[in-house]
């Protein structure tokens, strides 16, 4: 469940009973642990993981990217506070596209990719661990 609220700086804020991930760079809120995919995936500045879902964060322009795993349609995606790239989105292949605001195509190259179509890739260089972790 995510709380909206105008009062605060971010656009989202989860719930502070769940282990969560933030912008190391201004601490707004961008994924809850539950979401976590795989943290098995290599960034462009190191290793990164993979979620379901994330919050406060926009997207780039769409484009296709050879990664490691194959050619890909990605966005790179950036938080929606203090603007620093956080890592990409996988699958839609559009000209321009917010997240969370389209449904249109979405295309991965190699049928064994598929399952990444929709998700969010955010480095480790750009997050830290918030509420809860011990």
């Amino acid at each position: 469940m995510v709380k909206m609220t105008k009062s605060k700086t971010f656009q989202a804020y989860l719930p502070n009973c769940h282990r969560t991930y933030s912008c190391i760079h201004c601490r707004a809120h961008l994924a809850n642990h539950d979401e976590l995919i795989s943290k098995s995936f290599q960034g462009s500045q190191g290793r990164a993981y993979l979620f379901n879902s994330v919050v406060n964060v926009g997207c780039g322009p769409a484009e296709e990217r050879v990664l490691l795993t194959g050619l890909h349609a990605v966005a790179d995606i950036y938080c929606e506070n203090c603007k620093t790239t956080l890592g990409w989105k996988y699958g839609y292949l559009m000209t321009s596209w917010r997240c969370c605001l389209f449904k249109k195509r979405e295309h991965a190259f190699e049928s064994s990719q598929k399952y990444k179509e929709g998700k969010f890739i955010i480095e480790l260089a750009h997050m830290i661990k918030d509420n809860g972790w011990e």
